[in-house]
């Protein structure tokens, strides 16, 4: 992004300084939605969430972990969604009945093909008949509703699907990364730590983006009067004064955005003390998703993981000394995913879990570098 931004200047391309995507394309509102609606409140869940309302294709999700297949049921619950897979009998049906009144339907469990009676759909291959809007499925027309929304999940980790559905589709890929799931687990570890902070930094959230929306219909209004306005504008004392009261309500709420933001800043800073555990969390989930490649038994789901830590939190010693509390929710979450994960693997593998823990928080903290665990490695 930076290297795109210093070329704009070379060219003379008026630019951003802090260039961001999800600036331009939702607000800090519609985000607190989505993330009560269960989608993850790191940045690239939340970039993924934005590639899902913004596409012009159905979008298809890579989902490993279930977060999107969450997230979605729950967004789409009040516009009746139907959950339906490419297996079940009624297939057909659901999705005559989705795109006839104009209710959103998600296809789960996606494997590496798709059925091709789904091209039209997915193509949105519509025509018009009488003044009427209608898409074929199968040997039918039926009356195509614009409130249609389709989803696809996947649960495989690494699919490998044909350019004729990659072209038909907006692939997605929201299996979660290191970043993302520290995110995750800094927002889990503040609610339970310092809960009146995330409660402080979302109202912030909601009376900065309600001061934004003010100043907006302030301007949308403003160009609408001077639009509106005939002949001279000096001789207009109804005009003057709705300005005057409209730059005055403007420098207000300008002024009250600007505390809100240095306050939400604040909390910002508050919030990354706790960065230490979301970390050592994401490391050593990491570790556990690839034990794995040792034996396909071992499968623990992002969801288990999160009972076990979120439960340490919550049940661990507490202590008035930050750096005391941090070093007891260090040797207590790696404590309980040790013993928890241990429970169900073979006492041949139990060694070598140990190791790779071991050597995934040493790497983490810069004791072990890339060229000494290459050169054990190889």
């Amino acid at each position: 992004m930076g290297l795109w931004i210093s070329h704009c200047k070379e060219l003379s391309v008026p630019a951003s300084e802090n260039f961001s995507l999800t600036a331009v394309l939702t607000d800090p509102y519609e985000i607190r939605q989505w993330n009560t609606f269960g989608l993850p409140k790191d940045k690239i869940s939340i970039e993924n969430a934005i590639l899902v309302t913004w596409a012009k294709r159905w979008p298809l999700l890579i989902d490993p972990q279930e977060q999107a297949n969450r997230w979605i049921r729950q967004m789409e619950d009040a516009n009746g969604l139907k959950i339906v897979k490419l297996t079940d009998s009624n297939l057909m049906h659901v999705l005559e009945s989705g795109i006839r009144i104009g209710n959103s339907v998600l296809l789960e469990e996606i494997g590496e093909t798709l059925d091709p009676i789904l091209s039209s759909v997915l193509l949105k291959q519509t025509f018009v008949q009488a003044g009427r809007t209608l898409i074929r499925l199968g040997d039918a027309d039926v009356e195509y509703n614009d409130s249609f929304r389709l989803y696809m999940t996947t649960k495989l980790p690494n699919p490998h699907y044909l350019p004729e559905i990659c072209i038909q589709v907006t692939m997605i890929n929201f299996t979660i990364t290191t970043s993302g799931l520290e995110e995750q687990l800094l927002s889990d570890v503040i609610c339970l730590e310092q809960p009146e902070l995330e409660q402080q930094r979302n109202e912030l959230i909601t009376r900065i983006n309600n001061d934004k929306n003010q100043l907006q219909s302030i301007e949308d209004k403003v160009l609408r009067i001077l639009y509106a306005s005939e002949g001279n504008i000096l001789d207009d004392e109804a005009l003057i004064d709705t300005l005057n009261e409209s730059k005055e309500t403007a420098g207000v709420i300008a002024s009250r955005l600007l505390e809100t933001e240095a306050a939400e800043a604040n909390i910002s800073v508050a919030r990354e003390k706790y960065h230490l555990v979301a970390t050592r969390g994401s490391v050593l989930y990491f570790v556990v998703a690839q034990l794995a490649d040792i034996d396909p038994m071992y499968q623990f789901s992002l969801k288990y993981f999160n009972q076990v830590f979120n439960k340490v939190i919550s049940t661990t010693e507490k202590a008035e000394d930050l750096a005391v509390r941090l070093q007891i929710l260090l040797n207590e979450i790696t404590l309980a995913v040790y013993t928890n994960v241990s429970r169900g693997l073979f006492e041949r593998h139990k060694l070598i879990f140990s190791f790779m823990l071991c050597a995934r928080i040493y790497k983490e903290a810069g004791i072990i570098n890339e060229l000494q665990w290459n050169f054990l490695l190889r």
